[in-house]
């Protein structure tokens, strides 16, 4: 297969980033997200049993989540508490987490928000399992100079986390920006949208010791329709000839950062839990745990899994 041309720009302007170089190079792969009613008999037992902990489920199988709540409203220094209690015995797992909205779409938050906010990240940070912040902005969020300072000014106030930069509209794919991203010491993180005319285009860059990868799905008919359910617009299961181009991508992110993050966005019914486990597979060359749950009800992953009644190397349909 063709590998893809790539960017690799690395900065340690920033203490948090700088702290990366002396550890060793690690990939981790997830879901974005785990509280989902819809993943219950599919990812999830159903029923529950009384002492079912979702986290700790999900951390058997991934060394890493993204935190989706953190986007809606800042944490509490017990909810992060919780989960670092729930992946205790996971010595290698890192959450990432999305800045909250007030910062990235409504820009109303304060002072006070901004303390509220790192306030709750804190025992993931100080614990050393927060792998990466990311500012998550909207498609409306063009690339002028208000927004290039606005991007500077988080930077600043949020200088002691791994940060990375996701941004949806095309204006923002200018060469120049890579050198921006690489002063500031932020990482960019590439993504995988519906491609519209001004949409960012996949892409394999690097610009800070974190790399990341997102994968939203590809769902046209729901991606900007207003008053959806809010599954919906994640709801697709990527094929593996769509998802071949984004190993190679994933390796060259490997490549030249210290710490890679690839993360499935697609969640609805379970569906990002299958390509996180795919993904998985291929890079590890192993056949991997899965829900029986879930292949149940996606057959398609069963080559990726370890299947006890045939033990040995699996054919990877993706290779």
């Amino acid at each position: 297969m063709k590998r893809l041309c790539f960017v690799s720009r690395i900065t340690t302007n920033s203490p948090a980033l700088s702290d990366l170089f002396a550890r060793p190079t690690v990939t981790r792969i997830g879901p974005a997200g785990w509280a989902y009613k819809d993943w219950n008999g599919i990812v999830y037992p159903s029923p529950r049993p009384r002492s079912f902990q979702p986290l700790t489920f999900l951390a058997a199988f991934f060394d890493t989540v993204e935190i989706n709540v953190s986007f809606y409203r800042p944490l509490t220094p017990r909810m992060a508490e919780q989960w670092l209690e729930a992946v205790r015995d996971r010595k290698d797992f890192r959450f990432t987490a999305k800045l909250w909205r007030g910062f990235t779409h409504d820009r109303t938050a304060s002072a006070s928000d901004e303390r509220e906010f790192k306030a709750g990240v804190s025992p993931l940070l100080e614990g050393g399992r927060l792998g990466a912040l990311l500012l998550q902005f909207p498609w409306s969020f063009r690339n002028t100079g208000e927004n290039r300072e606005y991007v500077a000014r988080l930077s600043e106030r949020f200088r002691e986390y791994p940060l990375v930069l996701e941004v949806r509209h095309a204006s923002w794919s200018e060469p120049g920006m890579l050198d921006v991203l690489e002063q500031l010491g932020i990482g960019l993180c590439n993504i995988d949208q519906p491609l519209f005319k001004r949409s960012v285009k996949p892409s394999a860059i690097t610009t800070s010791p974190v790399g990341y990868i997102r994968l939203h799905g590809r769902n046209y008919q729901s991606w900007f329709t207003e008053n959806k359910h809010a599954g919906e617009r994640y709801d697709y299961l990527y094929s593996v000839d769509e998802l071949n181009p984004w190993l190679d991508r994933i390796k060259a992110v490997e490549q030249a950062a210290q710490e890679t993050y690839v993360v499935t966005n697609n969640h609805y019914l379970g569906k990002a839990v299958v390509n996180a486990l795919e993904i998985t597979s291929v890079l590890k060359g192993n056949p991997v745990d899965a829900p029986p749950s879930l292949v149940a009800r996606y057959p398609d992953l069963q080559p990726f899994t370890r299947d006890e009644d045939a033990p040995g190397q699996l054919s990877f349909p993706l290779q």
